[in-house]
Parts: structure tokens; sequence; C-alpha cells
């Protein structure tokens, strides 16, 4: 059940607007973002994807549009870390609470400092994971930033 998921729990305690979307998941999918985004007609500008990397020994969680990647160099400078990799789906997978494709920033198990792309914020709503594969919640840049103490920075190449 959709409303069951802890990440529309976690929006809903907040008292944040936002509308759920839901759209048929395809594991095979090579970039599941985009597949989201395609799915759910969005740009996928858009269309924001959740990662979880760890900054050092640090485990962080990376919010960036489904049409970039990460530059581990600048995570790294934005966390204050000499070094950063993206964690394997597993322990990703423990953190959270969610299965890896249905991984959302919000009401996460365990709560870890996020780090936001800049380019994400300047659109009127965004779209991200709401806490299963196949459920996205679009909400405005400045309640996902706000709800989640998110860091706005440069972080992708």
């Amino acid at each position: 059940m959709a409303k069951g998921t802890p990440a529309v729990q976690a929006l809903q305690k907040a008292a944040i607007a936002f509308t759920l979307h839901e759209y048929d998941y395809d594991p095979d999918a090579p970039r599941i973002g985009l597949q989201a985004a395609e799915a759910l007609g969005f740009a996928p500008a858009r269309v924001l994807k959740t990662l979880m990397a760890r900054a050092d020994r640090e485990p962080v969680c990376v919010v960036l549009p489904s049409d970039r990647e990460v530059s581990l160099k600048k995570l790294a400078a934005a966390a204050g870390a000499k070094h950063a990799e993206m964690l394997p789906p597993a322990e990703a997978e423990r953190i959270t609470g969610y299965h890896v494709g249905g991984i959302s920033p919000f009401g996460q198990r365990k709560r870890v400092r996020v780090f936001v792309e800049q380019d994400a914020t300047v659109h009127p709503t965004v779209v991200l994971n709401g806490g299963r594969r196949g459920l996205q919640v679009e909400l405005k840049p400045a309640d996902l930033v706000a709800l989640l103490g998110a860091t706005v920075t440069a972080l992708t190449a």
C-alpha cells in the first residue's frame, strides 16, 4: 500500500504537500530513474534519483537528476571528506530500509546527511522515489531540502 511507506508517512507527518505517481517498474531497465521519467511523462531533469554513498567512513544520501551522474570527487569535497564511493546495494538497503530501485531519501531507517544537486532545485516541482519500486512523489524542491536538512551543492561533472 503506497500510503504505508515510511517515505510517504514522513511527508505526511511533516505536512508537506505532495502528489503520488505510480508506474510499472521495470527491474531490467538500464537506468531506473530514466525509466520512471519516461513512464510518467516527466523530463529526466525533474525526476531525481536517490543514491547511497560513503564519504570517508560516513554513509551519505545523494539526490540528483536521473539524467546526470554524481562526481565522487565533488561529493567528497561537499562532505568534507578525502574520498567518496558508492555503497554496495546490500549496505544501502540495510541503512535505508528500502530495496534498491525503491530507495527514497525520506523515512530512511538511519538518518544520514543528504546532498542535493543544485540543478535539481530550479524546477517548480521535482519527482523522486516514494519508498517502493514504481512509486514516486512530486513536491517542491524547497520542501525536499527543508525536510531533509539537505546541503544543496554542485555534485555532477
